[in-house]
């Protein structure tokens, strides 16, 4: 989620409410750590993350913005799992639509 959120804010740090989302909902999360400019990727989420990457030119966009990734250029034969040999592929489609749905909301907080 913080790739999705660095990828939106263009590298900039953007204000995370979501402790504040949670609680409005009667939700506790762990406490996390006062955010960092820098995050680490870990290895088991990078195949996730160059995907993600690989797929920034390919957003479903409507007149209210960005609705969502092109999943088709993803999936179909040729497509990027195969031109990129990705094994895990249940794995990192579940892991893109954790980045999307979080790309979407933080873009959605900048055009709201």
């Amino acid at each position: 989620m913080e790739a999705a959120i660095y990828w939106v804010s263009g590298g900039k740090q953007v204000e995370d409410k979501t402790q504040e989302d949670a609680k409005a909902f009667g939700i506790e999360l762990p406490k996390v750590q006062e955010k960092k400019d820098e995050f680490e990727v870990w290895e088991c989420n990078w195949d996730i993350v160059f995907i993600f990457l690989k797929m920034q030119t390919q957003w479903n966009a409507a007149f209210g913005g960005y609705v969502g990734l092109k999943y088709e250029v993803l999936l179909m034969a040729g497509g990027l799992f195969d031109l990129y040999n990705i094994e895990n592929r249940l794995e990192v489609l579940e892991g893109l639509q954790i980045m999307e749905a979080t790309a979407l909301k933080e873009v959605n907080k900048t055009n709201g």
